[in-house]
């Protein structure tokens, strides 16, 4: 069932990639596709986390992430970090980061270190899906797009 809340998370994950993306020095027309690669990896990331752990979550939402980023990156003819690096944006684990280095900072040794292992596994999910994808070779990303050949100089006149 979708819910308002699972439509407004993903929705700020995609404007909130959008916004980082430009912060980033991505060109402003290829903003909007960044959007979209972001906030359907936190779609997918929800989706995923009902039904498994976050971990597993992580890898499954990594790896659709990056699968649109290539396309997309063959369909723009970019490259493919222009939407890599914002795309992933939303699964960083960064709020696992921010409490294990409060629970440093406040002498909770114990919590500091599960919330570091987590940020830990997280980040290794992230980095194994991106691995995956990029060992796909790029021809199969050209699959139902039509050839383009370059325009002469006669045609462009």
């Amino acid at each position: 069932m979708v819910t308002l809340e699972l439509i407004l998370q993903v929705l700020a994950a995609a404007i909130a990639t959008a916004c980082f993306s430009l912060l980033f020095g991505v060109p402003p027309r290829y903003a909007p596709f960044s959007g979209l690669i972001g906030g359907s990896g936190w779609l997918f990331y929800l989706l995923f986390a009902g039904i498994t752990t976050a971990t597993i979550a992580t890898f499954l939402s990594t790896c659709c992430v990056i699968l649109m980023s290539r396309w997309f990156a063959v369909f723009k003819r970019c490259p493919v970090t222009i939407f890599l690096i914002a795309g992933i944006i939303p699964l960083v684990p960064g709020a696992s980061t921010y409490w294990a280095a409060y629970y440093i900072v406040s002498g909770k040794l114990p919590l500091a270190s599960y919330k570091g292992f987590e940020a830990l596994k997280l980040a290794v999910a992230i980095v194994l899906g991106i691995v995956f994808v990029f060992e796909i070779p790029e021809k199969f990303f050209h699959i139902g797009l039509k050839k383009r050949r370059p325009k002469t100089i006669k045609e462009e006149i």
